[in-house]
């Protein structure tokens, strides 16, 4: 990948991290991980629901744009929060920035489970439901970057990849969490009791989660990359300042080529169940189920293809992510529309293989195109930036897509723009597999 840094000779010695060690910062970094998405994503998943609750007008596409508008909201505070998050774990460290993430994220999770719909307190309740989410938006911007920061610091050169995809791996099973969580209560409950109070139980689980988060994350040590900086006084003063003196190019850089990655998770998380609900007339549980066997192939891919990085680079897995969108969007989007959910699932199984391919690859990507005394300000910065601007917006444009030609597949030439934009970029990179980490 492409840098403004002098990355030296590659490394494939080990960073010293015994075995036990690497997999108790694996354990507490994923689980981590996994609570923030599954506490962010809930939301998207269970986007149908939230539009009857908070905004009833009786058109339900209307609501639908509503309740993505919200979602979206919550993407415009994450530039802020990689700001404050991100230029603190440049200075504090990664350990503790990392645990105020969780506390913060499940704080405003569990609030929304508690929120009176609008039946009960009128425009109030998409209000308070608007300031949850800007909550919830702030703290995940310090979340993505932060987790990786940490584990490619924390892991060897020839097995960078491997380790790193490991954050992709938990993000997605917290998607498949919360969309099998959601799946097995629309199985269990009536409609009505669903819509009524059911909808609020996967809320309500932020609470113990994020204690089991929070914990795990404070009994860590910090990335032996950070403490060396730190031990000698290395660290940064201004880290956003610097970023911007010493990174600008590279943040730039990693703004095109992670555009595929912010509107492909929000896509295939936040945007097919609605979808497939409402505009393809798939009935509630089978666009559950579809949408949960395609995030949970991308759960168990991601690592595979953060080896396959490690042993062939990063830009071969990110280049074959991209093709693969802008070549087979279209056709999985026209599988989808034939009506049997067999060929739907098969289809949400097609993107997810090059969304898998794509994230496996891209975490330790990101991480090798900063040097450690900002990586994780300018990660953060960089990455939020293109997640607000578009993967946010991604539900309620895809949405609005459909409504607007009146063409039922036109999110699929959104992913396919997006996705060319990407391998553009990505074409112009220079290979950084195996490379050393910069202080």
């Amino acid at each position: 990948m492409q840098d403004t840094h002098d990355r030296g000779t590659t490394e494939a010695e080990d960073t010293g991290v015994p075995p036990r060690t690497l997999r108790r910062v694996l354990v507490a970094a994923g689980l981590g991980h996994f609570v923030e998405w599954f506490d962010f994503g809930i939301y998207g998943t269970l986007a149908v629901i939230l539009a009857h609750n908070f905004f009833p007008s009786g058109n339900e596409q209307a609501e639908l744009l509503s309740t993505f508008a919200v979602f979206g909201a919550g993407f415009v505070m994450r530039p802020l929060g990689g700001l404050f998050f991100g230029s603190l774990g440049d200075r504090i460290g990664r350990q503790r920035t990392l645990a105020l993430v969780v506390l913060t994220t499940s704080a405003a999770t569990l609030a929304m489970g508690l929120l009176p719909t609008h039946a009960s307190v009128g425009v109030l309740a998409p209000v308070l439901l608007v300031l949850a989410r800007l909550v919830q938006g702030f703290a995940a911007g310090g979340e993505s970057a932060g987790a990786t920061t940490l584990l490619a610091e924390y892991a060897p050169a020839d097995r960078r990849g491997r380790v790193t995809s490991w954050i992709d791996a938990t993000g997605f099973a917290a998607f498949v969490a919360g969309s099998g969580l959601v799946l097995l209560l629309t199985a269990a409950l009536s409609e009505s009791s669903m819509d009524d109070w059911g909808w609020r139980i996967p809320f309500l689980l932020a609470a113990p989660l994020g204690i089991a988060g929070v914990y795990l994350r404070t009994r860590l040590e910090d990335s032996p990359e950070f403490r060396r900086l730190k031990e000698s006084g290395g660290t940064a003063g201004s880290p956003l300042k610097e970023s911007l003196a010493t990174a600008r190019t590279a943040m730039l850089f990693c703004i095109g080529f992670m555009l595929i990655k912010a509107v492909g998770h929000w896509a295939l998380q936040t945007f097919m169940p609605g979808y497939l609900q409402t505009t393809l007339d798939f009935d509630r549980v089978p666009a559950f189920a579809i949408t949960t066997i395609g995030l949970f192939v991308i759960a168990v891919l991601v690592p595979f293809m953060g080896s396959l990085s490690d042993r062939y680079g990063r830009r071969p897995l990110m280049i074959g992510g991209c093709l693969g969108f802008v070549l087979l969007s279209w056709p999985a989007f026209w599988l989808m529309s034939q009506g049997h959910a067999v060929l739907a699932c098969l289809a949400m199984i097609l993107l997810g293989v090059f969304m898998a391919a794509f994230d496996g690859a891209s975490s330790a990507a990101l991480a090798e195109l900063f040097p450690t005394r900002v990586r994780y300000g300018a990660m953060a910065v960089a990455y939020n930036i293109a997640t607000a601007l578009f993967g946010g917006m991604t539900p309620y444009f895809a949405t609005w897509l459909v409504s607007a030609t009146d063409y039922d597949l036109s999110p699929a030439f959104y992913l396919m723009v997006i996705a060319l934009v990407s391998m553009i970029a990505l074409l112009r990179a220079r290979e950084t597999a195996r490379t050393r980490l910069t202080p």
